[in-house]
């Protein structure tokens, strides 16, 4: 085995690099906003809901202002018509009874084991308002499958289900689960997409190439 002689001088130095790295504390570069992280931004007030439409319409969602459920049921009727879709997937099972209720024979039952559908429908756990983001998680009926793996994406919201920011999000979540958080929580931020390929943006890559919000102006009753 070769050996490597390294001289006095030169150890001496590398020496007092190592205790000046291992004394060295890097200090915060911006104290105050570990007191106050709202500093940041400006308060959203009581335009919540403009707030996350404006950012989701941005970032390549649309979105879609619904009165009630009726109206939710209605519009999406619409869209599958206007669309020429032939096959659309529902993994929220209330909203899937209300389909059937209303005689609307549009929607299938989500299944992980249906690998064809030009759309699925599925819930959430919040919005958040800011980056007009999607909450999910694997707590939801086929959660892990159902918001990425079809070629559309339609996520249904409440009124008492959207969150200024990421962090009131995560509060939201610890305190609907506790000690028992799902395994799996996303932030979906738009269309899929990527530019790594020469770097030219490409949606629908690795995931719904579109995606809609169809928020009811309602209070869900079962968020807790």
């Amino acid at each position: 085995m070769q050996t490597f002689v390294t001289s006095k001088s030169r150890e001496n130095i590398l020496s007092r690099i190592r205790k000046g790295l291992g004394e060295a504390s890097l200090p915060i570069p911006f104290p105050e906003v570990e007191k106050d992280n709202k500093n940041l931004y400006p308060d959203i007030g009581n335009a919540i809901e403009e707030v996350f439409a404006e950012a989701f319409i941005a970032l390549g969602g649309k979105f879609v202002f619904c009165e009630s459920d009726d109206d939710f049921i209605e519009n999406i009727a619409v869209l599958f018509e206007s669309k020429g879709w032939t096959q659309m997937l529902c993994s929220d099972h209330r909203i899937y009874n209300l389909f059937k209720q209303r005689n609307l024979d549009i929607v299938l039952p989500a299944d992980q084991y249906i690998e064809t559908g030009d759309a699925c429908i599925t819930g959430c756990e919040m919005l958040v308002a800011r980056t007009g983001s999607v909450v999910l998680s694997s707590a939801q009926n086929v959660g892990r499958t159902a918001p990425v793996f079809y070629p559309v994406h339609i996520v249904f919201a409440y009124a008492d289900q959207i969150v200024p920011d990421i962090e009131d999000a995560f509060a939201v979540m610890k305190k609907k689960y506790k000690d028992n958080l799902p395994s799996m929580i996303n932030l979906n931020t738009g269309p899929s997409r990527t530019a790594d390929i020469e770097k030219t943006l490409v949606v629908g890559v690795h995931g719904p190439g579109e995606v809609f919000c169809f928020f009811i102006n309602a209070d869900s009753g079962y968020l807790f």
